[in-house]
């Protein structure tokens, strides 16, 4: 329901624009407003709509913004860089559908100086390093990792019966996100680790990507559940959509009914996670800070197209590059706060 509800603005932009032919995502162009173009990598992902719609309200009566659907399409996004160039836009917001192939749109808005803002998705340490004016909003990925695991180490620590077959490890599933994508890595790594580092000792059963997608979430959990069954105590996912998945999957298998539960967790604390907290199927989330993103990602690129210093309240600056949103951890005991 949220990424319907988005469309309204979007498309009533549409005509607002028309100094950009009617361009999907195109608002605000009143007389003085910098153009700036903003590319999502696709509009369908639950998480990006949020920041999408920050970056949108944050535009309001100051930019010309154009969102656009890269459609999960390098070439299509690549395409979109250069029509942005064409059009003179002062600045652009990129949320790169293949974070390693950001090399040749850098090379692009080099060519133009037209500075530009990476968010969600970053760039490597050596692209980063090819300009002056290119600049980067997420947040660290191997602390959603390590909040991830705190909260299925202090369920495991509350909950005896956790151990289902009381060999002192934790058996668990991993669902992993995009492959090479570095939240997907990161959070992978990092929430085992910190099982470990409470001293449980962590066995993996299975682990495969369903691409950050909550029917795919669904369809592995199913097969995790074919291949090991009982065997199972705990699931971990990249990120919400997916875990929600694996609980439809695990509903199917008769869990969260009566006392039989399985604890998943994942990230990103969108609002059917939080539905999902409250009715006690997900043990847990991390916030992924979808406005403080969106509000620091148009605060920096506007600030570029304005010629203004680069600057956001929302997080200090490191290296003067890059604004690092932090994560918190959501359980049934604060998620309230979050809605």
């Amino acid at each position: 329901m949220a990424i319907l509800a988005l469309a309204a603005p979007v498309l009533a932009g549409c005509q607002g624009d028309k100094s950009d032919g009617g361009n999907p995502g195109a608002t605000g162009a009143a007389a003085g407003n910098p153009k700036i173009g903003v590319m999502i990598y696709k509009f369908d992902d639950t998480f990006m709509s949020y920041v999408r719609r920050t970056v949108e309200e944050s535009g309001k009566g100051k930019a010309a913004l154009n969102v656009v659907d890269s459609q999960n399409q390098q070439p299509t996004q690549n395409d979109q860089v250069d029509q942005f160039l064409v059009q003179g836009y002062k600045a652009l917001a990129i949320n790169p559908v293949d974070r390693t192939a950001v090399s040749v749109l850098i090379d692009k808005v080099k060519a133009k100086n037209v500075p530009v803002v990476f968010f969600n998705r970053e760039p490597t340490a050596a692209d980063m390093a090819k300009w002056d004016k290119i600049y980067y909003v997420g947040a660290k990925a191997e602390q959603s990792g390590a909040l991830q695991g705190e909260i299925v180490v202090d369920y495991w620590k509350a909950n005896p019966g956790a151990d289902r077959n009381k060999d002192g490890k934790l058996q668990y599933v991993m669902l992993t996100g995009e492959p090479g994508h570095q939240d997907a890595l990161l959070r992978t790594e990092h929430s085992i680790k910190a099982v470990t580092a409470a001293g449980i000792q962590a066995e993996k059963l299975a682990e495969d990507t369903a691409m950050w997608d909550r029917v795919k979430g669904q369809e592995k959990m199913a097969a995790f559940l074919a291949a090991h069954g009982d065997k199972i105590e705990a699931v971990f996912a990249n990120n919400d959509d997916m875990a929600l998945g694996a609980i439809e999957g695990l509903k199917a298998a008769g869990y969260f009914t009566g006392d039989k539960f399985m604890p998943v967790v994942g990230v990103d604390a969108t609002p059917p996670a939080l539905d999902a907290i409250a009715k006690g199927t997900l043990l847990g989330t991390v916030l992924n800070d979808a406005k403080n993103q969106g509000k620091a990602t148009f605060d920096l690129v506007y600030a570029l197209a304005t010629g203004a210093a680069p600057k956001t309240d929302v997080a200090p600056m490191t290296d003067g590059r890059y604004v690092w949103v932090p994560y918190q951890k959501v359980t049934k005991s604060n998620y309230q706060q979050f809605k």
